[in-house]
């Protein structure tokens, strides 16, 4: 048996972050540029916009800022702290499912 899981952040049943979010938002950081963070997660420009914006708009910050003179994008502190909570919470929940796991192999 495997137990396996996901973890998002929602609001009345909207998706305010999570996994896809959060590895668009590191593709960002990594190239400066929503076009090639979308290009190297295999997906259209316009969905990752749209995800983007749909989580600025949830959270009420914004994640991703342009600066001159090349309009490269950096993330936003706000950004930044989202990521490194939503990691830990992520590092937990699978320290809980090993732990679960090696307690279900052990109780056989």
């Amino acid at each position: 048996m495997e137990i396996k899981f996901k973890v998002w952040y929602e609001k009345d049943g909207e998706v305010l972050f999570g996994g896809g979010r959060r590895e668009l938002l590191a593709a960002v950081d990594k190239y400066h540029s929503l076009t090639a963070a979308a290009k190297h997660m295999k997906m259209s420009y316009r969905a990752a916009w749209g995800r983007l914006r749909a989580s600025e708009e949830r959270l009420g910050k914004k994640l991703v800022e342009s600066h001159p003179p090349n309009r490269a994008l950096q993330l936003t502190k706000e950004a930044r702290s989202l990521m490194s909570r939503f990691d830990k919470l992520e590092q937990e929940m699978r320290d809980l499912v090993l732990k679960l796991s090696q307690d279900e192999g052990n109780s056989r």
